[in-house]
């Protein structure tokens, strides 16, 4: 129920012919003049007649039509709604949850734009800069899938044999944005959108892929790299508990562990040493994701290229 100041709507003007004029319309509602004409060219406010002198006149329910339009106008509604209100197109409730779903979006828009801003303040980026983390951030999900899914593309092409968890694995992990990113989100999908095109990052990608599929066959399951992941991090994690470092004499045997017994460590060390662009990597898409802190299994994949190129027969 709509509530007036001094509990009602304002009365009509009253010339006892109940008809008005645009002039008689503006006085007693406050619009202007101007105002009330635009909206009865638009045709959401029809007059009834028009005087001898050609004059638009108006009626009791015009006024009251004047009063609702004001209303839904006043709530940022376009025209357009207003029209389809008035002529029982669609209920006011109706309208008003889609202006509702609208303003959601312009609120998720505007929530992006102070994320880029921020971004671009604490960076101090330049106009071009700005411009590329601009549309980056402003990509849809689609458009950002696409990014990813052309740098799984290229990292996985021709190894058939890659456990089909890592692929999926990649192809999910930093794409979904937040409709509403903080800062440091922007900041970090618009780093990882250009990590994921940068040759040399995904040249160290690929190598990690062709480690794993060069230890799997064809009857090997889906999942299975999951499974020695864990291993690696539950017998390294182990291992450093009990104080044994990368140097130390008792690697050896944990890398044994690991890899088991003949494994060329020297092809192992090539393949995973990949440098501090894959824990960029998982940084980046920890901050995207909102996690407090990055895998746990980072050190334990620290401790194990340390041990590698400590380890006497290289």
């Amino acid at each position: 129920m709509l509530h007036y100041p001094g509990g009602g709507p304002p009365d009509p003007p009253n010339d006892g012919t109940g008809l008005f004029t645009i002039g008689e319309l503006a006085k007693a509602t406050g619009l202007t003049v101007r105002t009330i004409r635009y909206w009865s060219d638009e045709g959401v406010l029809t007059p009834v007649t028009r005087s001898a002198g050609g004059y638009r006149l108006y009626d009791a329910e015009s006024f009251a039509r004047l009063e609702l339009i004001r209303t839904l106008r006043e709530l940022g509604l376009g025209l357009g709604h207003v029209r389809a209100v008035l002529s029982g197109e669609q209920t006011v409730a109706e309208v008003a949850d889609a202006h509702v779903a609208a303003l959601d979006a312009q609120i998720r828009s505007l929530k992006v734009t102070r994320a880029v801003l921020s971004t671009v303040a604490r960076r101090g980026s330049n106009a071009e800069e700005m411009t590329l983390m601009n549309r980056l951030a402003r990509l849809s999900a689609a458009e950002r899938q696409r990014i990813v899914d052309d740098f799984v593309e290229e990292i996985f092409e021709g190894l058939d044999t890659a456990d089909p968890w890592i692929r999926e694995r990649t192809r999910t992990l930093g794409v979904a944005l937040p409709d509403e990113p903080g800062p440091e989100q922007v900041d970090a999908w618009v780093e990882l959108a250009e990590l994921l095109q940068d040759p040399g990052f995904r040249a160290a990608m690929r190598r990690m892929i062709e480690f794993n599929a060069a230890d799997r066959g064809p009857d090997t399951p889906a999942g299975a790299s999951q499974w020695f992941f864990r291993r690696l991090v539950d017998v390294v994690g182990a291992a450093r508990e009990r104080g044994v470092t990368p140097e130390a004499p008792e690697a050896d045997a944990v890398l044994t562990e690991v890899f088991g017994e003949g494994t060329d460590r020297v092809a192992v060390l090539r393949r995973i040493d990949l440098g501090n662009e894959v824990a960029r990597y998982r940084e980046l898409v920890n901050i995207i994701k909102g996690a407090p802190a990055p895998p746990r299994y980072q050190e334990e994949f620290g401790w194990v290229v340390a041990a590698l190129k400590a380890w006497p027969g290289r």
